[in-house]
């Protein structure tokens, strides 16, 4: 694996018109913050391959792939997850050309590489991260694991307040 590479000078290619380059990286992608817990990324320096294609005289096509493992509590029974996560990623970076073209990572003929890929990573994410995808999450009544508590777990159900006062009612 290469070194880490946290910014990445796309002039220093010298690519003309049409050209293009595939590149592998080793980026380090920092704990994301879901629901006030850290979810750390795995591994530490992710390898990541970047296509630079030179679209005119001052822009280019780029894409970013990578797979990462996000570890951290499973967001409904609390349990260890560890999914992992394919991220494609594509910017373009034509400068004048609007903010349609316009990435927010490339600066002056430098790539940003490491915020790039954090944010293509939570962009990846599903709505909630879950140590398996049927998890069942906890009981609402007694908190109890419902992936290990079987198909039998059950609680009476308590009366509807509703029809507390039928309850008063006698028949003579």
């Amino acid at each position: 694996m290469s070194l880490r590479t946290d910014t990445f000078d796309l002039g220093g290619l010298h690519l003309s018109a049409g050209q293009g380059r595939r590149l592998t990286l080793s980026v380090a992608i920092e704990p994301l913050a879901l629901g006030g817990e850290s979810y750390p990324v795995r591994p530490e320096l992710v390898s990541a391959t970047l296509d630079v294609s030179r679209m005119n005289a001052n822009g280019y096509a780029l894409r970013l792939r990578f797979e990462a493992t996000v570890t951290g509590p499973c967001m409904r029974c609390l349990e260890p997850a560890e999914p992992t996560f394919a991220v494609d990623a594509r910017e373009f970076s034509q400068p004048g050309g609007g903010d349609e073209l316009t990435s927010p990572y490339v600066d002056g003929g430098e790539l940003d590489v490491h915020a790039w890929a954090r944010d293509a990573l939570a962009l990846a994410l599903p709505p909630a991260l879950l140590c398996r995808e049927d998890c069942a999450g906890l009981c609402p009544v007694c908190g109890e694991n419902l992936n290990l508590a079987g198909e039998d777990h059950a609680h009476e159900q308590a009366p509807d307040p509703r029809w507390a006062k039928l309850s008063e009612l006698r028949f003579e």
